[in-house]
């Protein structure tokens, strides 16, 4: 029986099928920490802070913007962690198919229409909005000239 005629495929689809074709070599999963375990070590970082801070005399009597800086301080210090420790634990994507068992690499095609349909999203919302950019370009270069 002869091959079935190949049909044109949407842009989204053949570069979909690109980077599914490199997720063997380029693909790469890692950790990701959610829930209590976010609140858990931002809470620590909060509370190491505030100790630091005040070993060294800084307070809130003294300083009352202290807790802002001090809770966006314990989010950069959280983020680092967990992104070291994810960077330091990556699977890739054979380990993943063998570790959940999946001969039939079902997972490479979840990711690829993912991948498709996010491109299409992404593609169809710049469109949408096209031409609040143009506007904002012509805009900021009539500024640059020194014109209207």
């Amino acid at each position: 029986m002869p091959d079935p005629i190949p049909l044109p495929q949407p842009p989204s689809r053949q570069i979909a099928e690109q980077v599914v074709a490199r997720a063997p070599l380029d693909l790469i999963f890692t950790m990701k920490f959610l829930g209590q375990s976010q609140e858990l070590l931002h809470s620590h970082f909060r509370a190491f802070l505030e100790q630091a801070l005040a070993g060294a005399g800084v307070t809130v009597e003294s300083h009352p913007l202290l807790p802002f800086f001090i809770d966006s301080h314990a989010v950069e210090l959280r983020d680092f962690v967990f992104t070291g420790v994810s960077l330091a634990r990556q699977f890739h994507l054979r380990e993943i198919e063998t570790l959940t068992g999946d001969a039939e690499t079902l997972m490479r095609v979840d990711i690829w229409d993912a991948l498709a349909s996010h491109i299409d999203m992404a593609e169809a919302r710049f469109s949408a909005g096209i031409s609040r950019v143009v506007a904002q370009l012509l805009a900021d270069e009539a500024a640059i000239r020194g014109g209207p």
